[in-house]
């Protein structure tokens, strides 16, 4: 313990030792700022200036100092405690920026301190920063709202009111001037703000009680962010206009008009005026009096106007008075001004409404009038029947009144309309459609009187009822303008086939409706003259297959012989009453395998199912050998039925001669149906391939078809090689060329000469291909076998000679010699010989190579379908004959 009390003062001497400065014994001087004066952007801030305009963030200043020992400096910038501060300084560049707005007008003077240290020594100056005027603020009105009250007759030019505005910037910016916005009655001057009414301007309190006034301030302008700027307010200047005594009075409610009746007395009341003073700010009160036209008889009450009868109304000598009533201003002291005015009341003696509209008769009043008449009378006629007086015993206007009919409308109108006093009542028709007795037996209508001036407007009614007698005036009309009726072919006669029916509206006997039948087709069929049902002849029959469908006309018509028709459609459905029927009990047919033959059936019924036919296979022999389609009735063999080695292997008749039993069964209830034995010959043909062929397959039951289809491509060759011929001619012609007369002398060949074309048709017995073809022999080229397969088998041949088609003829030299110009009758040509000739041959085919691979190509694309030979060479054969027949009538 003692070491440690004795190491103590050491340690503190250590310490000391170690934080002395190294320049102990040297003096330490503080920093300072450079003064650079009031104009300068760098220095101490001393007597700086700055505009209130100045945009916030803006750099304004950068503090500026050394420290005489060269040490590096920091600045700082502080304000007092509760006061804005509106600068801040970066310390180590000194640069100050304006971190909030300035306003002038709230504080011209910015307070701060500013400071520099290095780091030891630190200096605090006080600086006073001046913010500089913007050309900011508005001028400002003082004494808002501005309300002026000025006599109506104040005199022109006269100040009125002074206008005082302030403006809080400095300089120009502050000085105001004023001016009036709009024309208006009053001036203002520019510099005092005294408001002035306008030299020859008056104000009148009747005509304009208030003005309003716009004036604007404006200042003398100045600089804001560096642009001029003028500033201005506005404010409105309410003038109220006192009213002055300088207007006479006016009555209120003109014209005045009074009544006197017959039940008045002395001291009725007839009628009151009213008048006020002009002067409705300041009214003085009013008196009243009659200067002229009271006759005595009429007085006014001096104080509330009120006119007043002085004496009986029957003493009255006129039905109209004009009383004259004057009405002026009294004074304070209740003297008569010279204030006044005049109006006019005018008085009628008048009966007093006491007695409503009242409708006479024969008989004197009458609520209700009736009348019998005829239904549709012509328009404009006058209900005679009808004796009707209307009277109001009142007189003047009292006395007119309206008449109205209130009822259908349209249908009758009432003259006259307007009544004074008394009438006779005409009612007249304008409708005569809508009086009608089927639509109501009775019209009921309601005559009106209402009085038109009177303030009672007393009225009265009175029934019109007309009965209605009938007439004739309907046509009888079908409910339909078409029936349609259906019956079986099959109904006896005496049925029935549809019932029709008119309605005529007219009442007893124009009302009944007899029925009769027109037209050509109407022998069949009757009709009741009473229930209009239709039936046909007792003796009729029908058939749908002779004529299933009938149409004619049924009349209706009324005892008078009016009418109408209507038109009935009858179709007679058919009934299954024919058994199907095949051509013959017995059918030949030659089967061509792959190929399918055809039986038909016909049903004489009209109409599906039941001229609808099935077919099947009864009875076959052999059996499962053929099928039937079921709706066309082609037989075909089985599908693995495919070659005639298949077929004798299955029978052992060399003729392949099979028969089956077909039968023909319609759709109708109760079905029919009826058989056939069908006998096909068994047989095996070479395809032909091509569009030729397929034609020639469809066509094998119907040669005609084909025969058709060649005269027709005939027909076309024809025609073009006419229509080149005349073209031709025609050019020659134009030319105006003369020909040589020329004969063509066309040669044919003997029949003898002609090669025949041969088609071999072979038909082979064996071998598993059925799909054989055609091999057609030329003469030039030779036999030209077309089965792709080659087969040699034995071949059955049949030829027929054939002519050859015919050879074009030589055709005329290319030029001729120019005629002479005067050429002999003889020589002189004729039309037909400038014609020229177009002819054309049939050419035999190519090689055998080119068409044998145009039949296989052929082959490709089609289906092989196998023909019968002896239809080919017989189609063949009509086509050659065709084409030379067409060619010897052409030569």
């Amino acid at each position: 313990m003692k070491n440690e009390n004795k190491m103590s003062p050491f340690i503190f001497l250590f310490l000391f030792l170690v934080t002395l400065p190294p320049s102990l014994g040297q003096t330490d001087y503080a920093p300072y700022f450079y003064d650079n004066g009031p104009s300068s952007t760098n220095g101490n801030m001393a007597l700086f200036s700055i505009s209130e305009d100045t945009p916030v963030g803006t750099q304004l200043y950068i503090l500026n100092g050394t420290d005489p020992e060269g040490e590096a400096v920091w600045f700082g910038l502080t304000f007092e405690k509760g006061t804005k501060e509106y600068l801040r300084v970066d310390p180590t560049s000194g640069n100050i920026t304006l971190i909030q707005e300035l306003d002038r007008e709230k504080q011209s003077e910015i307070s701060a301190f500013v400071s520099i240290t290095d780091g030891r020594n630190k200096v605090v100056e006080s600086i006073q920063v001046f913010v500089t005027d913007a050309n900011d603020e508005q001028p400002e009105f003082l004494n808002l709202p501005f309300t002026v009250d000025v006599p109506e007759d104040t005199a022109a030019g006269s100040s009125i009111y002074r206008v005082q505005a302030v403006d809080k910037d400095m300089g120009s910016g502050g000085s105001v001037t004023y001016y009036l916005q709009g024309t208006t009655k009053f001036t203002i001057d520019g510099h005092s703000g005294v408001l002035r009414i306008k030299p020859g301007e008056t104000l009148d309190y009747e005509t304009t009680a208030t003005h309003f006034v716009t004036v604007v301030a404006k200042d003398g302008g100045g600089q804001y962010k560096g642009k001029p700027q003028v500033l201005t307010s506005t404010a409105t200047i309410t003038i109220n206009v006192l009213d002055a005594q300088d207007t006479p009075p006016s009555f209120i409610g003109t014209p005045y008009v009074g009544y006197v009746y017959e039940v008045s007395v002395p001291g009725s009341e007839i009628s009151t005026v009213f008048a006020k003073d002009g002067d409705e700010g300041n009214p003085n009160p009013i008196h009243y009096s009659i200067t002229n036209g009271s006759e005595g008889v009429f007085t006014i009450n001096s104080t509330s106007g009120c006119i007043s009868l002085t004496a009986y109304p029957v003493t009255l000598r006129n039905e109209l008075y004009e009383i004259n009533v004057k009405a002026t201003e009294l004074g304070p002291s209740e003297e008569l001004l010279d204030y006044y005015t005049m109006t006019v009341v005018t008085v009628r003696v008048v009966d007093l409404n006491n007695h409503p509209p009242t409708f006479y008769g024969e008989n004197g009043p009458q609520s209700q009038f009736q009348v019998t008449m005829y239904e549709h009378p012509p328009e404009g006629e006058i209900l005679r029947g009808l004796k009707i007086t209307v009277n109001d015993s009142d007189q003047g206007a009292n006395a007119k009144f309206k008449l109205r009919l209130v009822g259908p409308g349209r249908v009758l109108r009432v003259v006259p309309q307007t009544v004074l006093n008394e009438a006779q009542v005409t009612i007249i028709v304008e409708d005569s459609d809508a009086i009608d007795y089927e639509k109501g037996k009775s019209l009921t209508f309601k005559l009106l009187a209402v009085e038109i001036d009177t303030p009672e407007r007393f009225s009265a009614t009175a029934d019109i009822v007309i009965h209605l007698l009938d007439t004739n005036d309907n046509t009888p009309r079908f409910t339909s303008e078409y029936y349609i009726a259906r019956i079986p072919e099959n109904s006896p006669g005496g049925s029935n086939v549809v019932s029709v029916t008119a309605n005529d509206p007219d009442s007893g006997l124009w009302g009944e409706v007899k029925y009769s039948i027109y037209g050509s087709r109407s022998d069949l069929f009757l009709i009741h003259p009473s229930s209009g049902i239709i039936y046909t002849q007792a003796w009729a029959t029908l058939d749908a297959e002779v004529k299933s469908k009938y149409n004619f006309y049924v009349k209706a018509e009324d005892t008078e012989g009016k009418y109408s028709l209507a038109e009935v459609f009858v179709t007679v459905l058919d009934v299954n009453d024919h058994v199907p029927e095949f051509d013959n009990s017995l059918v030949e047919r030659t089967m061509v395998i792959g190929a399918p033959v055809r039986v038909e059936a016909i049903d004489a019924d009209a109409g599906s199912p039941n001229n609808i036919i099935e077919y099947s296979i009864m009875q076959a022999d052999p059996d499962n050998i053929f099928d039937i389609n079921a709706e066309t009735g082609e037989i075909k063999l089985k599908s693995y039925i495919k070659s005639m080695d298949i077929v004798q292997s299955i029978t052992k008749q060399k003729d392949c001669r099979w028969s089956l039993v077909v039968q023909a069964r319609d759709r109708g209830s109760p079905s029919f149906s009826t058989t056939a034995v069908v006998n096909i010959d068994i047989t095996e043909a070479t395809q032909l391939k091509g569009s030729m062929a397929a034609f020639l397959l469809q066509s094998r039951d119907n040669p005609m078809k084909a025969l058709g289809m060649v005269a027709g491509v005939i027909s076309i060759l024809v025609g073009v090689t006419v229509l080149i011929s005349t073209a031709m001619f025609l050019r020659n012609t134009k030319s105006n060329r003369i020909m040589p007369a020329r004969r063509i002398i066309i040669r044919r060949r003997p029949p003898r000469d002609r090669k025949p074309w041969t088609f071999n048709v072979p038909f082979r017995g064996g071998g598993n291909d059925s799909s054989n073809k055609f091999v057609v022999a030329d003469p030039e080229a030779g036999s030209v076998n077309l089965n792709p397969n080659n087969y040699s088998g034995p071949q059955c041949s049949r030829s027929k000679p054939k002519p050859s088609p015919p050879r074009a003829p030589c055709l005329p030299p290319p030029s001729c010699p120019p005629p002479s110009s005067n050429p002999r009758p003889s020589e002189r040509p004729r039309p037909w010989a400038e014609v020229p000739t177009v002819s054309g041959a049939l050419t035999s085919k190519g090689s055998r190579r080119s068409s044998q691979s145009r039949e296989i190509n052929v082959s490709s694309e089609s289906s092989r379908i196998p023909v019968s030979s002896a239809l080919v060479s017989e189609l063949k054969m009509r086509l050659e004959q065709k084409i030379i027949e067409s060619n010897s009538s052409y030569y």
